[in-house]
């Protein structure tokens, strides 16, 4: 999968690829479908949920730039996955998941996987974690009409936030890093996630 799925279409952090190569991607699918762990495409979770192909994970890990000391919020836990791979490239993994099922059962796989860096707390995800704030990177695993601004005050200084944004059916992976003075947006690549649900997600709260 490392090789011929992520080194083959750009992904070159050493990093990402040895964090992907370590996370034992079926043991975060449900059993019937663990024979298709390590193919490339999205599959589906429980509660109408997918968890993302393992291309779009490394690639939205790599455009985080963690060096391994920061702190990182996720918003869409899903099976717990990414959360698992992003617990090699930083400090702490603070991940929010809006489904209660699934947030218990990504709770209790990390846990009993040794993912001791990893808090797994169930809520809207778009409100992010203030508490905690702020972040030195945010990723957000579902597709949003624009960056929900709760998300953008919870970047630190340097930080940067990966989202998808756009339509239902169109969207675009972009990252935000935070200057002092400005945030500058990047476009990265044309992406397809499911909704992202949540009070700030699909309302206008310009």
């Amino acid at each position: 999968m490392v090789r011929t799925q992520l080194q083959r279409r750009g992904i070159s952090d050493a990093a990402v690829l040895q964090a992907m190569n370590a996370v034992p991607r079926h043991l975060f699918l449900p059993e019937p479908i663990r024979a298709h762990a390590y193919e490339d495409r999205a599959l589906p979770l429980e509660e109408g949920q997918t968890i993302s192909q393992p291309f779009i994970v490394a690639l939205m890990a790599q455009a985080l730039m963690l060096q391994g000391q920061e702190r990182v919020l996720e918003i869409g836990t899903g099976s717990g996955y990414a959360a698992a791979v992003l617990s090699h490239l930083s400090a702490e993994v603070y991940t929010i998941e809006t489904v209660p099922t699934l947030t218990e059962t990504a709770r209790v796989r990390l846990t009993e996987l040794g993912y001791g860096n990893v808090h797994v707390l169930q809520g809207d995800g778009t409100v992010g974690l203030p508490e905690y704030a702020p972040f030195d990177g945010i990723v957000v695993a579902a597709a949003s009409p624009w960056v929900p601004h709760p998300l953008r005050r919870q970047l630190a200084v340097g930080g940067r936030l990966v989202i998808p944004v756009g339509g239902r059916d169109d969207q675009m992976l972009l990252r935000l890093t935070r200057s002092r003075q400005e945030v500058q947006v990047e476009r990265l690549s044309g992406v397809r996630f499911v909704p992202l649900l949540g009070e700030h997600a699909w309302k206008d709260d310009h």
